[in-house]
């Protein structure tokens, strides 16, 4: 059967057809509002604008810029960081960096993800002495060291060196911070060396067992222990395991600060200490 009509062929496209924005947007599956944002932006401009009535005109070529733009944001990228590359003549070391910045917030919520695990692993009373990152500020303290023979002995070296702290006329700063410092690695139930410090507002001449030191600023990992001393081994136990997989290692002294306890307390149960563990991030 013959065909009564030939069909046309279409004729040839060209590229520089114009699309009022309102169709350019739908065919993108964006707003107007964002077309207009990403002129303002400096990132995608019209082809074209009518002086007459404002109207903006996009061309098809546009769309692989719109996609780009669209995949840089999916990607993670910022407004910012879309307009440096762009602009730049190095994209890769630009993408390197931000994929080191994901990996690096990957492995933060990583580590928070352990925590997590971790206080579940611990059960109920796991959130009642959490670990804190911290900063502890500098002080300035009166310091005394000894070799103890067992833990007991801070009972009787601290009233010792309150006493000494007196006759100087030592003023202890506000807030109070009193603190043991352990001068050697691990843990030892004997023949303890050992830096019972005070926060002071000045320093005063060192005698022969007082001295005054400067103490700078650190970086802690902190947990609250309530109770006896006699139970410090869990709290420590605990504190150490989140150091380690939280991807920290220890930088300086132990330090224990004593908050409540047998001067103004009435049983152990209400002894209040804090164990201050400076630290600093492991390098991968």
């Amino acid at each position: 059967m013959k065909m009564e009509k030939e069909h046309k062929a279409c004729g040839e496209k060209t590229s520089d057809h114009l699309y009022k924005i309102g169709m350019f947007a739908q065919m993108n599956h964006i707003t107007i509002k964002t077309l207009h944002f990403y002129e303002e932006q400096g990132l995608l401009a019209p082809a074209y604008v009518d002086e007459e009535n404002g109207y903006r005109y996009y061309t098809m070529s546009q769309m692989a810029v719109l996609h780009r733009i669209t995949a840089l944001k999916q990607a993670g990228f910022t407004i910012e960081d879309i307009k440096r590359i762009s602009s730049s003549s190095d994209t890769t070391s630009f993408l390197n960096r931000k994929k080191a910045e994901l990996l690096s917030k990957i492995a933060d919520l990583t580590r928070q993800i352990a925590a997590i695990d971790g206080y579940l692993a611990e059960g109920e009373d796991a959130l009642k002495a959490p670990v804190l990152i911290k900063t502890i500020p500098a002080v300035v303290a009166a310091t005394m060291q000894d070799r103890i023979e067992s833990y007991d002995a801070l009972f009787d070296m601290m009233p010792k060196m309150g006493a000494q702290m007196e006759a100087l006329g030592c003023e202890c700063a506000i807030p109070e911070y009193c603190f043991t410092n352990y001068l050697e690695p691990g843990y030892k139930e004997e023949q303890i060396l050992i830096e019972t410090c005070e926060a002071v507002t000045e320093k005063k001449e060192d005698t022969e067992s007082l001295k005054f030191k400067e103490f700078p600023e650190i970086q802690a990992a902190c947990i609250y222990h309530k109770g006896s001393y006699s139970n410090f081994p869990h709290t420590y136990e605990v504190i150490l395991k989140y150091i380690e997989e939280s991807g920290y290692e220890i930088c300086g002294a132990i330090r224990e600060k004593y908050i409540d306890g047998v001067w103004n307390k009435e049983t152990e149960d209400e002894w209040l200490s804090e164990i201050q563990i400076p630290v600093m991030k492991r390098e991968e």
